[in-house]
């Protein structure tokens, strides 16, 4: 008999479908260039505070959510650490970067420009 631990571990080290990992390298260059123009312009920070708080009190962002998002932005004056953790590969932060809190950073022409970007790289 197999414990439900253990078919939980396996699920969990399956490897990402082709479509997942594309769509997470997407994902992370987008996020690349939101960082930068964040650090570059820090007239987005209260936008993203209230994208964090708003969904935190909706329920549609978890506790471990709000503390990465929240706890970032106190790093946007230290762009090598702001950057380095929004770009973090680890699966938590991949997870979260899916339900990034920098909504409307980019424009819609700026965010094509990234994605074309990287179908030419």
């Amino acid at each position: 008999m197999v414990n439900s631990h253990n078919r939980k571990s396996r699920s969990r080290e399956r490897p990402q479908s082709a479509q997942r990992q594309n769509l997470d390298k997407q994902i992370l260059f987008l996020h690349k260039a939101m960082a930068e123009k964040i650090i570059a312009n820090h007239g987005f920070i209260p936008q993203i505070q209230h994208t964090i708080e708003t969904r935190y009190a909706s329920g549609k962002m978890r506790h471990g959510a709000y503390l990465f998002w929240s706890t970032l932005l106190e790093y946007v004056h230290e762009p090598e650490i702001f950057i380095n953790q929004v770009l973090d590969e680890s699966p938590q932060i991949t997870k979260y970067r899916r339900q990034t809190a920098f909504v409307g950073v980019l424009t819609e022409e700026e965010r094509q420009a990234v994605l074309e970007q990287l179908i030419f790289s």
